[in-house]
């Protein structure tokens, strides 16, 4: 009787323990099912704003080059341009902290590249010697306007605070896309990642692997 009475304490237990597991379960899912309804439409948002303003008169000129004095060479790039474009991606509250700060980083490490010698001499009016926006638009790694045509965002992973996603875009019948990632700061959304301001492709010299 005795042993009855155990085995069915145990197995209440365990039909306890499963029922909670079961409940856990449900709510991790529907917390994320929240959290990808409540955000979803202001990350679309927020990847939109980012386009509009990269092909606006607004941007930034990404490489703020310096010339020889005969104006026939690349030596470096202007540091002080550079610093009024941190202020302008600043301003926009579009882009977070280290967003801002791995595009400092790519710049300060392209003009000790020139200045040093570590790229090959680059022509005025040739293309770059390095990766970063040679001939191509980093902001959505496209050779056009990034809102030239309809997109789709794909999520891979998000969570309450940082996520990441790929932007599809379809061009010629065929699908381009690109990773980018987000984090919230101060409770909005912003860009923390885009593929195309890879900070170790970016530096590389032109037709490294």
């Amino acid at each position: 009787m005795k042993q009855i009475i155990f085995t069915t304490l145990i197995f209440g237990l365990l039909l306890f323990g499963c029922n909670q597991s079961d409940n856990k379960t449900t709510y991790v899912t529907e917390e994320i099912t929240s959290v990808l309804t409540d955000d979803k439409e202001d990350i679309k948002n927020l990847i939109r704003q980012v386009f509009a303003w990269a092909d606006s008169k607004k941007s930034i000129n990404l490489v703020p080059v310096l010339t020889d004095s005969k104006d026939s060479l690349y030596i470096g790039l202007d540091l002080d341009k550079h610093e009024q474009n941190l202020e302008k991606l600043r301003q926009t509250n579009l882009f977070a902290t280290e967003f801002i700060e791995n595009y400092n980083q790519i710049i300060l490490t392209l003009d000790n590249g020139l200045r040093n010698e570590k790229y090959e001499q680059w022509l005025v009016g040739d293309l770059p010697t390095f990766s970063f926006a040679n001939g191509w638009n980093p902001w959505c790694c496209a050779q056009s306007d990034c809102l030239e045509e309809s997109f789709q965002i794909e999520i891979i992973k998000i969570d309450n605070n940082v996520g990441e996603l790929k932007y599809k875009r379809e061009k010629d019948s065929s699908w381009i896309d690109f990773i980018f990632r987000i984090k919230k700061e101060n409770g909005t959304w912003k860009i923390s990642y885009l593929q195309g301001f890879d900070f170790k492709v970016g530096t590389k010299r032109d037709g490294e692997l």
